[in-house]
């Protein structure tokens, strides 16, 4: 059997409920050709109880990266989860943002060794949310257009525009190949990048502890290495769940760091994945 092409990292902190949501829209994919990493920031028991649950429905492609918990440190979650992966691309989602099921199918159409894959996001209210969580609601990944419009009408999503194919979509893309280079189109919470450029600029930043900008650090360095961006079409889009507005007590001092970046056009960050190398 040929070695999969991707692997999907999914990086987590308490939020079993929302987990489960996200592996199950992974566990039903339209293809099975990929692995899954859980990059997990020191979250609890629970956590764990969730993924070993799983484990049995992805048939060995499911595994655990646990850190303990210091703080916020997606960074260096990402890194040790990366770290971990044998495949030639890393899709990075965050472990509230439920993929379609043909997610996967999606990505692997647009790999490209020069290209930064960004995919887009629908925002679900915070009634939803807990619905979905505590399964009143249940395989949002399957729901068909209809149904989502439904919701977007009564106003339980922010938009329908992103999981909509044809014209409009179609524009979207071309659109975002003029703007190969627009770091801020790319967010952490659902993007891909092939293993060997993200290894070569040294991973994420670790040096970015809380929340903000270690995805756009990451964006421009990939750029400064050769990357460019590409959109993924609406088959990549995920739901994105509610969730009250992350700490930002850190914020000043990342957007710092990210400035600095976007000065020196350096590729390498200040502590990478050195760090994380040589895991098992």
């Amino acid at each position: 059997m040929a070695a999969p092409p991707l692997t999907v990292i999914v990086c987590t902190y308490n939020r079993p409920q929302a987990l489960r949501a996200v592996l199950a829209g992974l566990r039903d994919q339209s293809r099975s050709d990929f692995e899954v990493i859980v990059a997990d920031d020191g979250s609890g028991e629970a956590t764990r109880i969730v993924v070993e649950s799983m484990m049995p429905s992805f048939h060995g492609r499911l595994r655990h990266a646990w850190q303990e918990d210091r703080g916020f440190r997606v960074a260096a979650a990402r890194n040790l989860a990366a770290s971990r992966a044998h495949t030639p691309y890393l899709a990075f989602l965050d472990g509230d943002c439920i993929p379609r099921t043909s997610f996967v199918h999606a990505y692997i159409r647009l790999m490209d060794p020069r290209r930064l894959i960004r995919g887009s996001r629908v925002l679900c209210d915070e009634a939803l949310t807990r619905q979905i969580e505590s399964g009143e609601v249940q395989d949002p990944h399957r729901w068909p257009l209809d149904q989502l419009r439904e919701l977007r009408h009564a106003g339980r999503i922010n938009r329908i525009g992103p999981l909509r194919h044809g014209f409009v979509d179609g524009l979207r893309t071309l659109a975002s190949r003029l703007r190969p280079r627009n770091w801020k189109l790319l967010r952490g919470c659902n993007f891909m990048v092939p293993a060997d450029a993200y290894r070569a600029v040294g991973g994420c930043d670790e040096s970015f502890e809380g929340w903000g900008f270690e995805d756009s650090d990451l964006c421009i360095r990939l750029m400064n290495h050769g990357l460019r961006i590409r959109r993924a079409a609406a088959d990549a889009c995920v739901l994105h769940l509610w969730h009250r507005e992350n700490d930002r007590r850190f914020e000043g001092e990342n957007l710092a760091r990210l400035q600095a970046t976007l000065r020196s056009g350096q590729t390498r960050p200040a502590r990478g994945m050195q760090a994380q190398e040589g895991s098992p």
